[in-house]
């Protein structure tokens, strides 16, 4: 059964027929990232349509569009939720790979020359950029503001997650860490350079809320421009 048959077997001469190797066990299913492509999704109804970005409504989630100052166009949605915020942004990118590894070491460089005191750790996300920056808070007192860094590589498009308060610590920001897996990226298909903003939109019925006071932060935020209260 086993090649030729010899005139005196022993167990130890027959060479062991090979078990069938266990079959390897698939790995655990990666927890989907987000945010998705608008091609994976079914239907847009139910999503508050920001132009480049659709956003899930959820019970006491806040959505503000800030303004660049220059150009008075949106530049970023922030996300507020449970005392934490998400300033997102979404940017063309190439075909062929992504830029979330360049685009961290830039980051890197520009934080330290910045007074900033980043690193880089795994995260729920990926890799992402955690730092602190000195603050002075209203009172007078000094202290640090923290900012976590997130950055999301899609089939032509990559977005820039900037957390912040109580989210900018991972464990307490899983509640907006969803939100911001929920989003949808709305790519389009004209040809547009890497890391050019995807245009956003003012919804109508959106209200111009006030500028925040100044307060020392990650980056130079743009201005605060129409907001949408509570969704969901």
């Amino acid at each position: 059964m086993f090649g030729r048959k010899k005139n005196k077997p022993a167990a130890q001469d027959v060479p062991e027929q090979p078990q069938d190797a266990p079959e390897e066990q698939p790995a655990p299913p990666r927890e989907p990232q987000g945010p998705l492509d608008v091609a994976q999704l079914e239907d847009r109804d139910g999503y508050l349509d920001l132009g480049a970005l659709l956003v899930r409504p959820r019970q006491g989630l806040g959505v503000r569009l800030e303004v660049d100052e220059r150009t008075q166009r949106p530049r970023a949605v922030a996300l507020d939720l449970a005392g934490g915020s998400v300033q997102v942004q979404a940017f063309a990118a190439p075909r062929s790979e992504g830029l979330w590894d360049e685009v961290r070491r830039e980051l890197v460089q520009s934080l330290r020359e910045g007074n900033g005191e980043p690193t880089v750790e795994e995260g729920p996300f990926g890799l992402q950029v955690l730092t602190r920056f000195p603050a002075t808070a209203s009172d007078g007192t000094r202290g640090f503001r923290l900012a976590r860094f997130v950055g999301i590589d899609g089939p032509r498009w990559f977005v820039r997650a900037v957390f912040t308060g109580t989210a900018a610590v991972a464990a307490e920001s899983a509640a907006l860490e969803e939100v911001v897996r929920e989003l949808v990226v709305v790519r389009g298909d004209r040809p547009m350079p890497p890391r050019e903003l995807l245009p956003l939109t003012v919804p109508e019925g959106s209200v111009r809320a006030p500028a925040p006071r100044p307060e020392a932060g990650p980056v130079a935020p743009p201005r605060r421009g129409p907001e949408i209260t509570e969704i969901g």
